[in-house]
């Protein structure tokens, strides 16, 4: 009497039954942009993405609005002699990510664009935040990533996300946000960010070549749960739009309880790690490159997820059009 392989026997039918589905539009793009005099340089650890320029950056964005991808997530890679220990190249108005964001919007205004609030692109020690006696000092970073917030909201941000994990930001950026003027700007928190291992091609990838120390102080531990329902609770309390999970894979019970939890929008970032075990799997000749992709996408989806920071992005999105 129940045979549920009935379902499962051709592909309109499981298609018609599926509960889940991954959608172009759950998609966000993050790139990587730098200043030199490269249009394109590609990143030893995540096979297939390539650091670009101001061009390169605007014809991708055009490419990422022809397949119908809505944001591009935007992260910067300077030049050496800007990394200081203030951070000061942060909140250069005319700093690279607002010179990105104009150039993209003068050409193509109708894609979202989504900008990283953190100091460690920025920093001559790799960390989110100011470093004062061994220490990252919490109030002091949260002052400068209000600045940083606002020189790239100025230059055409629409999404600012806040991925530092300093306690009490969110609160300081909405409260700038809506000093200046800036009331429709959205606030994607970084609200569940774990220290982990998986972070470490995108550390390569916006050049940090020697942490000192760990994050540990700061990002969450990995062994907890109910920590990312506080923190999460507190980010939403204090003005955020959206929340963010990071990194995914490992993490999918979190995407889960937070969107059971508190019913607003929630992100997931399959972080570069995932990316490139995946890459490097596929390239041993382990698993099918397009079936993997797809499937941890849908992993995203079925535990909750509103959309995907995913390098796999604009593969997907082609994969999706056909």
């Amino acid at each position: 009497m129940a045979r549920p392989r009935r379902l499962r026997q051709s592909a309109w039918s499981r298609d018609l039954v599926a509960e889940n589905r991954l959608h172009v539009s759950d998609l966000i793009w993050p790139i990587f942009v730098h200043d030199r005099d490269i249009a394109r340089e590609p990143i030893r650890s995540l096979q297939g993405v390539d650091r670009l320029s101001i061009t390169e950056a605007v014809k991708e964005a055009k490419e990422a609005r022809d397949l119908g991808i809505k944001v591009l997530a935007l992260f910067p890679h300077l030049d050496e002699r800007l990394r200081t220990v203030d951070a000061k190249a942060a909140i250069d108005p005319n700093g690279l990510i607002p010179t990105v964001c104009r150039a993209i919007k003068s050409e193509v205004p109708d894609i979202g664009l989504l900008v990283d609030v953190a100091l460690d692109p920025y920093t001559d020690h790799g960390h989110d935040g100011l470093l004062v006696d061994g220490k990252i000092v919490n109030d002091a970073t949260v002052e400068m990533l209000i600045q940083q917030t606002l020189v790239q909201v100025e230059g055409g941000a629409d999404i600012v996300a806040p991925s530092d994990m300093m306690d009490g930001r969110i609160g300081a950026i909405r409260n700038a946000l809506e000093a200046t003027g800036h009331h429709d700007t959205l606030i994607m928190s970084y609200a569940a960010k774990y220290a982990s291992a998986f972070y470490g091609p995108y550390r390569d990838a916006i050049g940090v070549k020697a942490l000192k120390g760990d994050k540990k102080t700061y990002q969450m531990d990995s062994a907890n749960s109910d920590e990312a329902v506080r923190e999460v609770a507190i980010d939403i309390s204090e003005g955020a739009d959206m929340v963010m999970v990071k990194p995914g894979l490992p993490y999918l019970d979190i995407v889960q309880r937070v969107s059971e939890t508190f019913k607003v929008p929630t992100f997931v970032y399959q972080v570069s790690g995932e990316y490139a075990m995946i890459k490097a799997a596929v390239e041993k000749g382990f698993m099918d490159h397009d079936r993997a992709a797809l499937e941890t996408l849908l992993a995203f989806k079925r535990a909750g997820a509103s959309g995907i920071l995913t390098y796999f992005a604009k593969h997907v999105a082609q994969l999706l059009r056909n």
